[in-house]
């Protein structure tokens, strides 16, 4: 394993969004643009809403993502479920 990837901090986001076109896109990219990495990524629909579960990695505040995805006009609400350290996952393996 790289040493690198045990510092680096991972997040669990939930996102509730409007269901139109490009909404993921522009969810994802804002991710990007921020300066995480999905790691993991499940989708369910409801009727017209999404819901997203995301785990991030990222050392950047994850405060300002929350953020900048509120923001967004198709996300009606973000959760952040947790924080965890990378080499916490790796130490139980």
């Amino acid at each position: 394993m790289n040493a690198n990837n045990q510092e680096i901090p991972s997040y669990q986001i939930r996102c509730r969004m409007s269901q139109e076109a490009a909404a993921l896109e522009r969810l994802c990219q804002v991710v990007r643009v921020r300066g995480f990495r999905i790691a993991r990524m499940a989708m369910e629909s409801h009727g017209d809403a999404l819901d997203v579960a995301l785990t991030l990695e990222g050392s950047r505040p994850i405060g300002m993502l929350q953020s900048q995805l509120e923001k967004l006009q198709t996300v009606m609400g973000v959760e952040l479920a947790a924080e965890t350290q990378a080499s916490a996952m790796s130490q139980t393996a």
